[in-house]
């Protein structure tokens, strides 16, 4: 088994990891000669499946294993991949490996930067760290720990200087059977299909609700009156139509408040991708819920605002959001990294609680 790549796009691997981990402890990453697949499923809350294309983050990639397809399965912890991706930010440029020491298996992660200096020039820092609490550290580029070569007493002028470092992940290869049993949701035709505004607005917006029913919550408690179940203390209401209105809202027994969006864009379903062609269009329930009017044109779900904040975090890797509404089951999230919708794209899984 051997995996070794470059990394061409750090930030968006680092923004990747960021809404992977607020949302799971551990990621599925399968690897083959085709794509990458990033998976959260958490006991509880949104699951992730994503699907990327090699070259949206990698440059080189070398994959091997006995698997068809040279598939490996790897389980990853979320927070320590994080952090040592944050550390490559800065890098000139960073690689990422499959190895083992000590019998144990990494993610091996090496970090080579370019400091302008006007210290005596070394060839290289290498500094190589199995750090088993995965916790971040600092690089010491003091003069007193670098070997230097040629000239005892160079010129101090300023040069570029490298420095080499290496985070190693402790990880758990996956056996082809261990994961063959995991598959995606499967949820009913969606109602409604709307392309959803910034993310980044809706996260504001969604966050303020859920405050505002949690406050209101405590202020019932703390009068003495009934209150909602923990659990639906901070759900909000998201419904849309096939008429480009997407609406998000919160009601509780002293409050009722919702925000509106129109001039929505709802996507046309492509025939090609629809069991039975032009004729499952024409039958599709997103089809026959164009011909509704009032409240029953409106496709709803309920979430989690917290939860659903969290989801929203993924804003930050930019691209375009497809909101699928399957009423009173589930909401289903397509964020495309790219304009081709071929290309890379996140897929969220939220489930609808009961009114």
């Amino acid at each position: 088994m051997r995996f070794k790549a470059s990394i061409r796009n750090i930030n968006t691997f680092t923004r990747l990891t960021a809404s992977l981990s607020s949302l799971g402890k551990d990621v599925w990453l399968q690897l083959n000669n085709e794509q990458l697949r990033f998976t959260v499923v958490p006991e509880q809350g949104s699951q992730v499946w994503a699907v990327l294309a090699i070259d949206t983050i990698f440059e080189t990639y070398t994959i091997q294993s006995a698997v068809e397809n040279n598939t490996v399965n790897l389980r990853i912890p979320l927070a320590p991949l994080h952090r040592a991706l944050r550390s490559a930010l800065s890098a000139s440029s960073a690689s990422i490996r499959l190895t083992k020491k000590d019998n144990i298996p990494l993610l091996s992660l090496t970090i080579i930067t370019n400091n302008l200096t006007s210290t005596r020039p070394a060839t290289s820092i290498t500094t190589t760290t199995l750090n088993p609490d995965n916790a971040p550290f600092a690089v010491d580029d003091a003069d007193a720990h670098n070997d230097t070569f040629g000239d005892p007493n160079p010129a101090l002028l300023p040069h570029d200087r490298e420095t080499t470092v290496t985070q190693d992940i402790p990880i758990i290869v996956l056996a082809a059977a261990t994961v063959a049993s995991i598959h995606e949701p499967q949820c009913p035709q969606p109602d409604v299909h709307i392309m959803l505004p910034s993310l980044l607005q809706l996260k504001a917006i969604s966050e303020r609700f859920t405050k505002l029913a949690l406050s209101t919550s405590t202020s019932i408690n703390n009068r003495g009156r009934a209150s909602d179940a923990p659990s639906s203390q901070s759900r909000l209401i998201l419904s849309a139509n096939a008429h480009g209105v997407l609406r998000i809202g919160v009601e509780t027994p002293s409050l009722n408040i919702e925000s509106k969006w129109e001039g929505l864009t709802n996507p046309e379903l492509d025939p090609e991708q629809v069991e039975g062609g032009e004729e499952g269009v024409r039958g599709h329930a997103s089809t026959r819920m164009k011909e509704r009017e009032g409240e029953e044109a409106w496709s709803v779900v309920r979430v989690e605002g917290r939860d659903w904040g969290r989801v929203l975090g993924v804003g930050r890797l930019g691209g375009r959001v497809i909101a699928c509404f399957c009423h009173e089951h589930a909401l289903i999230l397509y964020v495309y990294l790219s304009n081709d919708d071929t290309e890379s794209v996140l897929t969220y899984y939220i489930a609808s609680y009961s009114a």
